[in-house]
């Protein structure tokens, strides 16, 4: 997690209002990773790259529908979840620190469909990665299962497993408590609450933001309504009310609906 939480003026938001959603990315990873860390133009060239084989040429692009109702489309990555967004930059961040430290890592993933499709596509053939995923057998989709078991990379092991995703998760944990053996193997995870993928996810909701308003010149600014379908709330985090200021206002009733 970050030390310190940067504080946006009117001025930084109306000049990210006009940005693509790449675009809008690139700003919020610079906020928080410094140029001793990764250079300006490697970052934003690495944020391209986890970009270029989307299938929409704005990445993620907001359809309006009726009545002032808005669809944020999160789906336009190579397995059409959510996930794409984030872990495609969170894989590129890796491997640029994997490769100049000259390091191995084994990302363990445990899914119920989406995640381990999304972080499979994010690190194939990556020479400083091998990723382990975890699926719960008669769990998945059809589409999410052939996604995962389908992949002839040698980086890439898929084991199915009983029980369903939460019970999966427990020798997961198992294993990361011991700090020894994690240590000894060079393991990592890449779950929800990894800071690089809420870091990228936070683009969403500005993206949405500046597209639902038509002007921020009002004080105060406009207040937009937002719904998150969600599972496991994980993508939640991102919302960036605390923050960094943003009028966004959870829908508490839709929220309590979607989530029940």
């Amino acid at each position: 997690m970050p030390e310190e939480l940067p504080q946006l003026d009117r001025e930084t938001l109306c000049q990210w209002s006009t940005l693509s959603y790449p675009g809008l990315v690139k700003e919020l990873c610079a906020l928080f990773i410094g140029s001793e860390l990764i250079p300006k133009d490697d970052l934003n060239d690495l944020i391209d790259r986890a970009f270029s084989r989307f299938r929409h040429r704005e990445v993620v692009h907001l359809s309006r529908l009726r009545n002032g109702l808005n669809v944020l489309e999160l789906w336009h990555g190579v397995t059409y979840a959510f996930k794409d967004l984030s872990l495609s930059c969170t894989a590129q961040f890796l491997q640029y620190f994997l490769e100049k430290r000259e390091k191995h890592v084994t990302v363990v993933v445990g899914t119920s469909g989406d995640t381990g499709s999304a972080a499979i596509e994010s690190v194939q053939g990556a020479k400083n990665v091998d990723i382990i995923v975890l699926l719960p057998k008669g769990h998945c989709t059809k589409i999410q299962e052939l996604q995962m078991t389908t992949v002839l990379k040698e980086n890439v092991h898929v084991f199915g497993v009983e029980g369903n995703s939460d019970e999966l998760d427990e020798p997961i944990k198992t294993v990361f408590a011991d700090v020894a053996f994690v240590k000894k193997h060079n393991l990592m995870s890449l779950n929800s609450i990894n800071w690089s993928r809420v870091l990228v996810q936070m683009a969403h909701h500005f993206f949405a933001y500046f597209q639902c308003t038509p002007s921020l010149d009002t004080h105060p600014l406009p207040l937009v309504e937002v719904v998150v379908p969600t599972g496991a709330a994980g993508n939640l985090a991102a919302l960036p009310g605390a923050a960094l200021p943003l009028p966004l206002q959870p829908s508490s009733r839709k929220l309590s609906w979607l989530l029940a």
